[in-house]
């Protein structure tokens, strides 16, 4: 069984950094890569960044801005979120069960509920 709870989401300006959280039971992250998608009112989920053991991969509007990584020793993933903008405003959602960091949600197994990230201008 595969849990994932994410959280950090807040209000924050333009210009501002914020630091997402997936928190993972078990032996998820070993077994399994884990994404980040996010999805905003009226659009479809959109891929932003995954990370595995040997490699990670990002959307191309977050590359410098985002960084994913992992702490083993806590179960968690981090999306760390630099330099914000108003359009990164979503709903931000971990995901696991992709053997290598896809980029289509078709790939991952289970979802968490996501946590609302929302920057003002």
């Amino acid at each position: 069984q595969v849990n994932l709870v994410e959280s950090g989401g807040r209000v924050v300006q333009a210009g501002d950094s914020l630091t997402l959280t997936c928190d993972a039971n078990g032996d998820t992250l070993r077994r399994y890569s884990i994404g980040w998608f996010r999805q905003a009112p009226g659009k479809d989920r959109e891929f932003v960044a995954a990370i595995s053991w040997i490699t990670t991969v990002y959307e191309d509007s977050v590359k410098g801005r985002f960084t994913i990584s992992r702490d083993n020793t806590k179960n968690t993933v981090y999306l760390q979120m630099n330099s914000l903008k108003p359009e990164d405003t979503a709903v931000y959602t971990c995901a696991a069960g992709s053997r290598f960091p896809a980029v289509y949600p078709g790939d991952y197994l289970y979802w968490g509920q996501g946590t609302q990230v929302t920057v003002s201008s």
